[in-house]
């Protein structure tokens, strides 16, 4: 199982980010988790929120250049060497993982993580028991 995550280039020039960041505020979109990798001319800014569709149509309206993808999102035990456990897991599958990044929810630890092996990584997840969340396990706006 999955959850839809936004990709977003941004030009890495002052207020770039603010203005998506308004763009959001003012569609009353709820940003869930985030991170920002960053080049010499752009920055990716990956994001989970609270209506990823909505969201993508949102920004595409205002020019923003944005894409969905399918990343994996797992509860982890939210103490030292929760995300080891994880990432042991899925990598002792064979699976590759693209990019990861984590987050706290209710006081439970989330790992997202990418791949291409979609197949051999839900094999792993279910295999070993891990809790994969759905967009419904996702707050939504109050």
């Amino acid at each position: 199982m999955t959850i839809r995550q936004l990709s977003i280039f941004i030009e890495n020039r002052p207020g770039s980010l603010q203005k998506v960041l308004e763009h959001l505020k003012q569609s009353r979109i709820q940003i869930i988790a985030c991170t920002i990798a960053d080049t010499a001319e752009y920055g990716l800014f990956r994001l989970i929120c609270s209506e990823p569709v909505r969201a993508c149509a949102e920004l595409k309206q205002y020019g923003v250049a944005v894409a969905i993808s399918d990343v994996f999102a797992i509860e982890m035990n939210n103490q030292p060497g929760g995300a080891a456990d994880v990432v042991g897991i899925i990598s002792g599958a064979g699976v590759s993982i693209t990019y990861m990044y984590a987050f706290l929810l209710d006081g439970r630890g989330i790992l997202i993580f990418r791949t291409d092996q979609v197949a051999a990584a839900e094999a792993a997840i279910g295999g070993h028991g891990l809790r994969s969340l759905s967009e419904n396990d996702l707050p939504v706006n109050a």
